[in-house]
């Protein structure tokens, strides 16, 4: 007999919600893993973090260590896609974040729709007291009697509730602070959760909690009434006389879905520029609709300011030496940056120019106190002082389709470990005329400092820091990215697989 508290749409959003939770929990861990350090504060200052999975300590002073020193390498087996790959990682996260919350939309909308609602939600107080009961027989090893499951017990119902109507949501209303375009839109609502360091803790606390749930959830499928449970999980049906069948068939779909799981980061590592090109491109629907419209207004908002600077700025990348740029070395040994030039140029005509520091400092200024965010999860706040791309180049030359940044310093380390090249952005016009597009030289008042990119480095604030080229060498006009480097967009982009789109 089919028991309609089990029906198949039911059953199938659950078999779905387990394939994509594991995903979402593997790439998650793979994001960690590329920092991992939890801290409160929005300036990780070295030795304040309240949590960390590494044995690595960190020096008090800037600019001598880069934060990918700090990434750790996990397995395959555990990470998706594992060994140090945070651009894939985050791709993966973005597609089964989509599917899931799309999932989950689904599953509560039919819910409320089908009358279903009742088998979680509770509608009587007398489940707390129920519940703690519960609890107790479970405490003591023992389990409520088969009449109290309608479907559920009332601690299981308690525990369903919050975790489909306070947990999941929780989960994305922080993922979503994370984002560098929300961030830079709206500054208010990233400080609601505590800055991005606040916002980034709670995502990883409530991770804790549902993977706690899920243990809890699928201890008591196998441990309480297991022919009862299982049965209605798979068949949708009471006939306890089938759990033997439903066990065989539940255990087979468990392996599977591991062994997916597994496949996805080796498929991912086998050919890294084929997954790139899939899962930037899948989770690249999600950015067009919820996060290209949004444009920065760290210049006109009041949420972070002066009182908000961080005392430390991480940083990636070191200065350019010898070997790698002599004219920027020799021009950082005069104090005044005399020799520092950087080229505006328009590669559709081939024409250049070039202008100094003293140059840029006559071009109308734009300053603002923004928070910067790395992929890898670090920020802090600094006041930047700058002028405005748009300004710096004037019109736009017909054909030209993007703005290429690059810089007189070096990659960290190239894709497939050829030698390493000077590092580049690319970024859409869209982006370049935002207000907050600035090539900056100064921060919190000062010349910008050599590590953080001195004399003169680019402010994306609608994006993360990997399009923030510092150093910078010349800018140009270019009709199309997929003619430079390796075609994805940036250094980044080539080197680490991450999305041309940085805005999340």
């Amino acid at each position: 007999m089919i028991n309609p508290d089990f029906p198949l749409w039911l059953r199938a959003s659950h078999l779905i919600n387990f394939i994509l939770i594991g995903m979402l929990l593997r790439s998650g861990w793979e994001i960690l893993s590329s920092m991992p350090r939890l801290w409160w504060r929005n300036d990780c200052k070295p030795g304040t973090e309240w949590l960390r999975f590494t044995r690595r300590k960190l020096p008090r002073e800037e600019g001598v260590y880069t934060s990918l020193m700090d990434e750790k390498s996990l397995s395959p087996m555990i990470g998706l896609p594992g060994r140090e790959n945070i651009g894939l990682g985050r791709h993966w996260h973005g597609i089964s974040v989509m599917l899931w919350v799309l999932n989950g939309l689904v599953y509560v909308v039919l819910l409320f729709a089908t009358g279903l609602w009742r088998r979680i939600i509770p509608t009587s107080w007398s489940v707390f007291g129920e519940a703690w009961e519960s609890i107790r027989m479970y405490l003591g090893f023992r389990a409520p009697a088969i009449e109290h499951f309608d479907p559920y017990d009332a601690a299981q119902m308690l525990a369903y509730t919050a975790v489909i109507f306070v947990l999941a949501p929780l989960l994305i209303l922080t993922g979503v602070a994370m984002a560098p375009a929300v961030r830079s839109r709206f500054p208010w609502y990233v400080k609601l959760w505590g800055g991005h360091q606040g916002a980034r803790s709670l995502h990883f606390i409530l991770m804790v909690l549902i993977s706690a749930f899920i243990v809890m959830h699928v201890g008591l499928v196998f441990l309480v009434h297991a022919e009862h449970n299982v049965v209605h999980m798979v068949f949708g049906t009471t006939d306890t006389a089938r759990s033997a069948q439903a066990f065989t068939i539940t255990i087979a779909t468990v392996v599977a879905v591991v062994l997916f799981w597994i496949a996805l980061s080796y498929w991912s590592l086998a050919d890294r520029a084929r997954a790139q090109r899939f899962t930037a491109g899948v989770s690249e629907i999600g950015r067009r609709l919820f996060l290209n419209r949004m444009r920065p207004r760290m210049g006109r908002q009041n949420t972070y300011t002066d009182d908000d600077i961080s005392e430390f700025h991480w940083t990636n990348g070191l200065p350019p030496t010898e070997d790698e740029s002599p004219e920027w070395v020799a021009a950082a040994r005069d104090d005044d940056w005399s020799g520092y030039t950087v080229t505006i140029g328009d590669d559709l005509s081939g024409t250049a120019k070039t202008l100094t520091l003293d140059d840029l400092a006559e071009l109308p200024r734009t300053s603002y106190v923004a928070v910067h965010t790395c992929m890898q999860g670090w920020s802090a706040t600094s006041r930047w002082t700058g002028v405005r791309l748009r300004d710096l180049l004037g019109p736009r030359p017909e054909g030209a389709n993007y703005v290429l940044i690059d810089s007189y310093g070096l990659a960290q380390k190239m894709y497939d470990n050829r030698p390493r090249e000077p590092f580049y952005a690319v970024l859409d016009l869209e982006t370049v005329y935002e207000d907050d597009t600035i090539l900056a030289y100064e921060r919190n008042g000062n010349p910008v400092e050599t590590h953080l990119g001195a004399p003169a480095r680019l402010r994306v604030e609608s994006n993360h820091g990997y399009k923030h080229v510092k150093w910078v060498r010349s800018i140009r006009w270019i009709a199309d990215y997929a003619e430079y480097g390796d075609g994805r967009g940036g250094t980044r982009e080539d080197s680490a697989l991450q999305a041309f789109n940085g805005r999340i």
